[in-house]
């Protein structure tokens, strides 16, 4: 269907049909229900990690049977959070010994991704690794091309895909709710220095290894891969061109990565999306925006919006929407099942997620497997998102135009 058959039949009918259609495509609040049991093995127990664990034990039929870290302190922290677990101070040594680990959870630093992620897939494991890919574009193409090679499922941390609110919001986008886009906005803002506490000085550099230039990918590609993503998937194209620009502006602590950047990634049809990202400041978050002629989607991972333009027509749908003012603005909340919470006097429950993003992203994952179904979010798109956080990294360092060759957005590479 056509841009302007979709808004035709939106017209013609009300919205309301339409709506109803999209509103259940989605399951909102259901546990995650697997077809089978799955023993797993998670590898990095920093903060992602331990959220992961604490994740996959709210999922029926996963047994966590090993994890692994190199620094004791943070094994010690991963195995009070999982009851009679087996410890691992070594990747490898976890993929030879745990032989009933069937797959594995990948959340150690971004530039460890590729020995690890190669290892388990060569040990015949299915394998879930953390987004961004790796910090290095051929890295990612080495990590896509071994997955291509699995016979395995193979899946990436990039949890947009999973999220029911944004596949809600997906549904609305490409229907055409907003008409003409206009522009594109993202931005990740949190008070934190980045700089973790090390025991002892022999940790203090592994341990922060986002403040080391040899391995960090920056705000852009650490945070900002995630939402790059968000717009590949809603849209299915991908920037040719970014510009950047970055500075240290509040933590003056002798560190060389910048604490605050700002980026134009180019589209070939003119449209701009603008990014930034503050470790000085909180206001407002982590969040998306879709502007267009007709309305804007805001998203915010476990909240979604729309706010309609005053001349944008009235859609029958909008009787069973919940509302909620942000100041002169008044935001529809994006809810799944809104026809039938309605319906029993409940609406205001299906407002945000039951679950954190993660939760919705590993039990796909684990259906997957279970079910012996492609991933929802592929080791190839991962890479795509990957290399576009890291050449937006390379473009506010330089703070040159960066422009970006098609082809390494195929991952052809073996």
């Amino acid at each position: 269907m056509t841009a302007t058959d979709r808004r035709t039949f939106l017209m013609q009918a009300g919205g309301t049909v339409a709506a109803m259609m999209m509103f259940h495509e989605l399951a909102w609040a259901e546990e995650a229900k697997l077809s089978g049991e799955v023993t797993v093995a998670i590898i990095g127990m920093g903060q992602q990690g331990r959220a992961m664990a604490g994740e996959l034990q709210k999922i029926a039929g996963v047994k966590i049977a090993a994890i692994c870290d190199v620094d004791p302190g943070r094994l010690r922290s991963g195995a009070r959070r999982v009851a009679d677990v087996a410890q691992f101070d070594e990747p490898r040594k976890l993929l030879d010994e745990a032989k009933d680990v069937q797959a594995v959870f990948v959340a150690t630093p971004t530039h460890e991704h590729r020995a690890i992620v190669q290892d388990a897939v060569a040990a015949g494991k299915h394998v879930y690794c953390e987004a961004p890919l790796a910090s290095t574009v051929e890295d990612c193409q080495a990590i896509a091309a071994a997955a291509r090679g699995a016979s395995t499922v193979c899946a990436a941390g990039l949890l947009a895909r999973s999220n029911p609110v944004y596949q809600l919001a997906r549904s609305f986008f490409r229907s055409d709710a907003l008409r003409d886009l206009a522009a594109m906005r993202a931005q990740s803002n949190q008070k934190n220095s980045w700089r973790v506490p090390a025991p002892d000085k022999s940790r203090e550099r592994a341990l922060n290894w986002k403040l080391d230039p040899k391995h960090s990918i920056g705000l852009a590609g650490e945070l900002g891969t995630h939402q790059f993503d968000v717009f590949h998937f809603f849209r299915d194209v991908y920037p040719t061109s970014i510009q950047g620009r970055g500075a240290i502006m509040v933590h003056k602590d002798g560190r060389e990565i910048h604490d605050t950047v700002a980026a134009l990634l180019a589209f070939d049809d003119g449209s701009v999306l603008e990014y930034g990202s503050t470790l000085g400041n909180s206001f407002e978050a982590t969040n998306e925006v879709f502007f267009g002629s007709n309305a804007a989607i805001k998203l915010a991972w476990t909240h979604g919006w729309m706010f309609k333009e005053a001349d944008a027509p009235t859609l029958g749908w909008e009787v069973y929407a919940n509302r909620q003012r942000f100041g002169n603005e008044e935001g529809i909340t994006l809810i799944a099942d809104a026809t039938q919470l309605a319906a029993q006097g409940k609406l205001e429950t299906g407002v945000g997620l039951p679950n954190p993003p993660l939760y919705y992203g590993l039990a796909d994952f684990l259906k997957s497997v279970t079910e012996k179904q492609p991933p929802v979010t592929t080791f190839d798109e991962a890479a795509r998102a990957s290399t576009i956080g890291i050449l937006t990294d390379q473009a506010i360092r330089s703070g040159e135009t960066v422009a970006i060759d098609p082809q390494l957005l195929k991952v052809t590479s073996s």
